[in-house]
């Protein structure tokens, strides 16, 4: 039923809407110079306020990041409970924000609060593009290199976390990496040139795979010896600690999925598992991969990976072997 509702009124400056499950919004202001809008914000998955906040930032940040733009001024979306929530618990979340938007060279202009029995945080982002680097999930080609910038298995420490089951060191590591901005992954890939991008968030891995190669009308073929994850998450997905947002990605694009593979379902879960500010997912020509990925790198996305290849059409739009 909602499918059925035509946002598009017809404008020629609206360049990206809603068509493909893009990450942003993107308008034509001028010959050169494009308009790049968001929104999201998540619940708590960290138990410190300050980093709350900057995670999710940098969560809503990177669906810029995602379409190759630059973000340039924030509005804070605040939903929490005002008989709970201590003012200098809110005054931090909205600290760690404003730490993560001024890394990122962009500014709070303001915001909106609303009283609700749920925390959740986030931020509405505009951003701008030049038309040569506005990168979209639907312009993969065969024979590109995909490209993982953060490991996975976030959800799943953050669930465990929720009844302490998460070891500290293995939430330091998930916090920073969280934490940490997409921004530099994506100058390195408006620098090189690259042919398609998404972000790895809320539907995992397979999800937005899934929705960048049914886009692109092609195929991935990824690797699980190069799949960066968390080692931890896998054990403790076999102990159920897994969040019923990964559950739900997994009903949603199981059909669409071919494992080849030979790996256990608590590996699988790492796939499918449901991420907060995650990494890049990119598509590049090989001959650009390796420096891509160097770059990528030396901005800090240490762990990022080369995780599979772009084919044509198969039986499946997702194969892992």
């Amino acid at each position: 039923m909602l499918r059925n509702i035509s946002f598009n009124d017809g404008n020629p400056d609206l360049i990206v809407g809603l068509e493909h499950s893009e990450d942003a919004g993107v308008f034509r202001l001028n010959d050169g110079t494009f308009l790049v809008q968001t929104a999201d914000f998540i619940t708590p998955v960290v138990d410190d306020p300050f980093m709350y906040g900057r995670i999710a930032a940098a969560n809503s940040l990177s669906d810029i990041y995602a379409m190759g733009g630059q973000a340039i001024c924030c509005l804070n979306l605040v939903c929490y409970d005002s008989c709970n929530i201590k003012s200098h618990e809110l005054r931090n979340i909205l600290l760690g924000a404003l730490d993560a938007v001024r890394e990122a060279g962009a500014v709070i202009l303001g915001g909106h609060t609303v009283d609700d029995r749920e925390m959740k945080f986030g931020l509405s982002v505009t951003g701008i593009v030049e038309e040569r680097s506005i990168t979209r999930n639907n312009s993969a080609r065969p024979g590109d290199l995909l490209i993982l910038t953060k490991p996975l298995g976030m959800g799943i420490l953050t669930t465990a976390n929720k009844v302490d089951m998460a070891s500290e060191k293995s939430m330091e590591t998930a916090t920073a990496i969280m934490a940490m901005l997409n921004r530099g992954a994506a100058e390195a890939m408006n620098e090189v040139g690259v042919h398609s991008a998404t972000d790895i968030t809320g539907f995992g891995l397979i999800g937005h795979a899934l929705e960048m190669a049914r886009a692109s009308n092609v195929s991935f073929r990824l690797s699980t010896d190069t799949i960066p994850f968390l080692s931890e998450a896998v054990d403790l997905a076999g102990m159920g600690l897994i969040p019923a947002g990964s559950y739900a990605n997994r009903q949603f694009a199981e059909e669409s999925v071919l494992f080849e593979a030979n790996i256990t379902d608590d590996k699988k879960m790492i796939y499918f598992d449901a991420q907060t500010s995650g990494g890049l997912f990119i598509s590049v020509s090989t001959d650009k991969a390796t420096r891509l990925l160097e770059k990528i790198r030396k901005s800090g996305a240490s762990q990022a990976e080369i995780i599979g290849k772009v084919t044509d059409l198969q039986e499946k739009y997702i194969i892992f072997a």
